[in-house]
C-alpha cells in the first residue's frame, strides 16, 4: 500500500520469469534413444512415442547393432499437469524446461505438440546454474 503501483506492458515488453520458472517441455531429438522411460512414467499418460529399429553395419570382424530411430515424440499439453516426471527421468538429457509461456491455442486439440514444435524451443533452455562456491565435486 506505500508503494506505487507498476503496470507492465506485458504484450511490448516481456516480463522477468524467475529462475528454473516452468513454462513448456523442450525436446533435443538427438539425445532421445526412445527409451519410453519418459512416457511410461507420466502420471497423465500425455506423451506419445514412436519408433523404429535400424541396423547398424558392424566393422569388420563386429556383430551388427540395433538402434531404436525416433519416428514420433509429442505432448499433448491439455492433457500435461506440468510434474516434470518425464525431465527428470530421461537419462540421455533429451527433456528440458523451457521458460516460454506463451503457446496458448483457440482450440484444445491444437494443444498436442510434435518433435518439430517441441524442438523450436530448445534455443531458449536457460543454461544450468553455475556450482556453488565449496561445493564438493561430482563423484564419477
Amino acid at each position: 500500500m506505500l508503494r506505487k503501483s507498476v503496470t507492465q506492458q506485458y504484450p511490448e515488453v516481456k516480463p522477468d520469469l524467475p529462475p528454473r520458472s516452468r513454462g513448456v517441455i523442450a525436446l533435443v531429438e538427438e539425445n532421445c534413444t526412445s527409451c519410453m522411460l519418459c512416457a511410461r512414467e507420466c502420471p497423465d499418460w500425455c506423451i506419445y512415442i514412436d519408433s523404429h529399429k535400424e541396423t547398424i553395419p558392424a566393422p569388420e570382424g563386429g556383430r551388427a547393432r540395433q538402434r531404436n530411430v525416433l519416428d514420433r515424440f509429442a505432448i499433448d499439453f491439455a492433457l500435461c499437469m506440468y510434474c516434470g516426471i518425464c525431465i527428470e527421468v530421461c537419462p540421455f538429457d533429451a527433456l528440458f524446461w523451457a521458460p516460454e509461456f506463451e503457446y496458448a491455442e483457440g482450440d484444445i486439440r491444437n494443444l498436442l505438440h510434435e518433435k518439430d514444435k517441441l524442438a523450436t524451443w530448445v534455443p531458449s533452455v536457460p543454461p544450468p546454474p553455475a556450482h556453488e562456491v565449496g561445493a564438493e565435486p561430482r563423484r564419477s
